[in-house]
């Protein structure tokens, strides 16, 4: 698996955000994807140091959409929280606060 493809997208959420400021950062990353995987693209794509991994997957909810309001299942996926080194910082989590 190439490294592009195990990030897929960070997470911003108020929780997410807050965890920034204490050098978390939360990204949904591809399901088949290992902690050593999501470390080494992260270092390689935002130029940081990464001190730990946390993973979870997130089950998939179950929405009505339609006109019957049929029940539709959302597939599961994957999200990975990272702690990098301090005073390091990743700028798409930037607040432009202080």
């Amino acid at each position: 698996m190439d490294t592009q493809d195990i990030i897929l997208a960070p997470i911003i959420s108020e929780k997410s955000m807050k965890d920034a400021g204490s050098n978390k950062f939360t990204f949904k990353v591809a399901i088949q994807s290992n902690k050593k995987m999501i470390k080494k693209a992260i270092e390689d794509k935002f130029k940081v140091n990464i001190l730990d991994i946390k993973t979870a997957i997130v089950k998939g909810k179950k929405i009505r959409a339609g006109k019957k309001r049929t029940e539709i299942s959302q597939s599961p996926w994957k999200k990975a929280v990272a702690k990098v080194a301090t005073g390091q910082k990743i700028s798409i989590f930037d607040t432009g606060g202080k």
